[in-house]
Formats: structure tokens, sequence, C-alpha cells
């Protein structure tokens, strides 16, 4: 063994040992204890990342290597993520956020067929309550959002709106978010979708492994051969993220699995969009090379593009207006180890959300309680459906609570108590994003630049009166059953 290797080889242990002693409160999700927790006095984060010495080894690892820029641990994690998910392509980007601008803006490209081609003023479906970045490449790339309420019982979009908000002509896309891992009504999207030849950009953020299924006779849906199926019964059941054209995820520390920061698109429909997504990710430049790599066409100095002299270096010929939204190497290397470990924290994420669930099934004269979409009821037994033949199973980003209207508190009562017991929660990120100051601001300044369709009461409900608590793996037995005995005493009003 050479020198450097040996120094290598040195460096990694003395990682590995260091984590161990350093970061041994992340390792709860292991064995779901941490001894180290004091009930009052240590914080409860509502999300947060997991790991181990192996992640930070890989991160040590990378940045020995010194290949800083997205390098072959990035094409790796790109494979993997793509087999995971059964899709034909995913693509690595620094942040969810970026996901969904490139993912809409390839929409825009000139390499898309005329008719089907977004352009200044056609309109985009999307819903009023989630996060803004669902909304903002929407604005950014000059289309008009048309604004759809949210079913407050799934969080998700009230899909009986969609015929409502379609215009013959004006209407070219659906840009949607599983909320808090809860599938929206995919059936319904794709049906609406297949029928107005309209494109499906997925938000699959905060949904990474949650399964929706639909019955193989459906006469309504041609299912798209490309996609791994998860199972061969009676229905087609697959991951969210795979029923669209495009879909994104966010890999920021809250996250499914975490790179830091990062985010990833990924290709179930036509594979046309792969050009101009790398295009518009990579600065906007017509060429296809990898960083450090020359000339994979062949012909670097033979191209005859815009009114650009021949011959001109075709690294530096742009065919769309683009941006720089690579992550770095090193943060491929921390995903490759968390993808790993995918299947767990998916496990764990659903055991955390069941358990809160029926430990605070006596409070429903307090709270409303979320449902998967599809389902009518929940038991101690399990979930009823309804007759559709649709299922959800949902990898949770959250537990929402939406209090009652005639609870002796409101939301943000139980927010500012379980903060003074050190337990994180969230609103429903931007709530009614109508209601938000910059949509308030766009208005005024530009009134036709998005369209409202209904009251919107099922978002406003969702703003005034959601807040979720935490299911990601970090959440050990003993906290669990703290912020459950938390929540009682408050409701009980035995503080």
């Amino acid at each position: 063994m050479n020198k450097e290797n040996q120094l290598k080889n040195q460096i990694i242990e003395l990682t590995k040992e260091y984590s161990k002693l350093v970061h041994k409160n992340n390792n709860g999700w292991i064995n779901k204890s941490n001894l180290s927790f004091i009930p009052g006095v240590t914080d409860i984060p509502y999300a947060g990342k997991v790991f181990s010495e192996e992640e930070v080894v890989a991160a040590v690892s990378s940045s020995l290597d010194f290949w800083l820029t997205l390098g072959s641990e990035g094409e790796s994690m790109e494979r993997e993520l793509a087999y995971f998910l059964g899709v034909r392509k995913s693509i690595l980007v620094n942040s969810g956020s970026s996901a969904n601008l490139l993912a809409l803006s390839s929409l825009t490209s000139p390499l898309i067929e005329e008719d089907r081609r977004l352009k200044w003023g056609d309109e985009v479906i999307t819903c009023s309550a989630g996060f803004p970045t669902t909304v903002a490449p929407i604005f950014q790339n000059g289309c008009v959002p048309v604004f759809v309420d949210n079913d407050p019982i799934t969080g998700n979009i009230n899909t009986s709106y969609l015929e409502e908000s379609f215009v013959q002509g004006k209407t070219k896309a659906v840009m949607i978010a599983h909320t808090l891992g809860n599938p929206f009504n995919i059936l319904k999207v794709l049906e609406f979708c297949k029928k107005n030849n309209l494109w499906l950009i997925e938000d699959n953020c905060d949904a990474l492994g949650s399964t929706y299924s639909i019955p193989k006779n459906h006469l309504n849906i041609t299912f798209n051969k490309n996609i791994s199926d998860i199972n061969n019964t009676d229905s087609v059941t697959r991951y969210t993220g795979t029923w669209g054209d495009l879909s994104t995820q966010s890999f920021y520390p809250p996250h499914h699995l975490t790179m830091g920061e990062g985010g990833a698109v990924n290709f179930a429909g036509s594979m046309k969009l792969l050009r101009p997504l790398e295009s518009m990710r990579d600065w906007g430049r017509d060429c296809w090379c990898p960083s450090g790599v020359d000339a994979t066409c062949g012909k670097r100095f033979s191209w005859d593009l815009g009114e650009l002299p021949i011959g001109y270096d075709h690294k530096y010929i742009y065919s769309h207006l683009g941006y720089n939204l690579k992550p770095l190497d090193i943060q491929a290397a921390i995903g490759r180890i968390q993808l790993k470990r995918l299947p767990l924290f998916i496990k764990q994420r659903k055991d955390n959300w069941l358990y809160l669930r029926s430990s605070l099934e006596d409070l429903d004269e307090f709270f409303d309680f979320s449902l998967p979409t599809h389902a009518t009821k929940w038991t101690s037994n399990g979930f009823e459906w309804d007759d559709s033949g649709c299922k959800s199973d949902c990898s949770w980003f959250g537990f929402m609570l939406r209090v009652k209207k005639n609870a002796p508190f409101n939301s943000s009562d139980l927010a500012r108590y379980l903060d003074s017991k050190k337990i994180g929660s969230r609103m429903l990120f931007g709530g009614n994003l109508l209601r938000q100051p910059a949509l308030l601001q766009i208005k005024k300044d530009r009134p036709n630049s998005f369209r409202v369709i209904g009251d919107h009461k099922g978002s406003d409900e969702l703003m005034n009166q959601a807040i979720f608590l935490g299911t990601y793996p970090g959440l050990t037995n003993d906290i669990l059953n703290y912020e459950v005995d938390m929540i009682r005493k408050y409701c009980k009003k035995e503080i």
C-alpha cells in the first residue's frame, strides 16, 4: 500500500472514531433509543438529519479526492435514485426548489413541439395551500398560475375544481405537490391531464417512498410501460414521482434523505425533456459534456448554430437561458449512503405516524385528523377505503393536527405551548399562499398575473387551524411518548 492510501485509511478510521463520539445523539434512529433525551430540556425538532459515521466518512473521503463539482459520485447517485424509484432517469440539482424551477422551465424549451410548449401567458394549474416554490416557477417563467382549493382532510388539491380551472388553448400543465407525503388523487389528475393533453409535474419533495395504487382494469388510464411496478397484483402500484411527466425531490435535511442541500428531477415520461432540462441546469449551454470532459459529440468546433460563426466552441453555445444548479460530488457521496437507508427511513416514518394517530385517538373532540387519499375512515385495524379501488400508502413527512373551531384553543396557541415544551412543530408551510404578502403584491402590481378558482375555504382552514408534528426517524420512543403526554395534558387542561 502506498503512502497516500495509508494516510487516507488513517484519516477514515479517525473520522469514524470522531463521528461516533461527536454525533452519537444522531444514532437514535438505529434502535429507537436515545439515552441523552431529557424531557422539557432537550429540543425536539419537527424534522432533521439522521445519519451514522458512514455518511461522515463518505463526505470526508470524497473531499480528500477533491473533485468538487458533480462527478462520479453524482453519476452513481443519479443512477441509484432512478433505480429505486423505477424511473428512466434522475438528474441531481442543488435543491428541491431548483428542481421545481428546472422542471417547469424545461417545458418552455423550443425543443418541445409547438402546441405543447409553455409560452408567456399560458396557464398552469396548481393549488393554493403549500410551499411557495411549487408555485414560484410558474410566475418566473411568465406563465399564469391557476389556483385551485385544497381538501383539508388530505391536504391535497381538491380535484372537483379541475374542470372549472381548464381553459382550452391556454392551460398547458398541472404542477402540484403530494402534501406531507400524502399522494394527491393521482387517478383523477391523470385522467384530467391525459384527456386534455397536459403536462404533469409531481412535486414529490415531501413524499419520497409513498406509493399509489390504481386497478389495472381502469379504462381511462394508459399506464406508462417504462415505469417499474412495485407488485404484480390486480392493481398498478408505483411510487409517487413516477406517474407524471416529471417529478422533483428535495434532499434538504428535514426530508426523507439528505445531501445537506440538494434535490433531483425524475423523468417518468418522455426523455425529450432531458436535453432542455440538463441544458438549463448547466448554464443553458447546448453542449452536453460533463464537467472536465470535452468533445463528447466529436465535433466541438464544427457546429453551425444561431448566428454564431461556424465552428464556434460548442462549450460556449447556449440554446437556453439557464442557471448553474448542480450540487457538489461530496453531497452526492452522502446521498448515496442515505439512499441505502431509505427503506428503513420510510418504515420508521410510517410507524411514527401510526403511533401518534393511535395515541391521540381519544382527543378527537379537539382535533380533526388527516386521512390518506381515498381513505374514508381510520380504525385501530387500519384504514377503510372508498370504492375507487385506489389506495395510498404514505411515507409521511409530518403528522398534521387540525384544531377544531369549537376547541378551547387555536393552532397558534397549541404551537406556542409545544414550543415552550421544546417540541417543534410547523404550520402547513405557507398556508393559503393567496394570503401571503408576495402574492398580494403581485396581484396589486399585475392583477391578471394569476387566476383563482372558488373561495378557497379548504386552504384557509389549513392555514388557520393546522399544524404538523414530525415523523422523521430521529424521533425515539421516549420522544414520541413525551409529545403525546404534553399534548394530552394541554387539551385536558392538566398543566
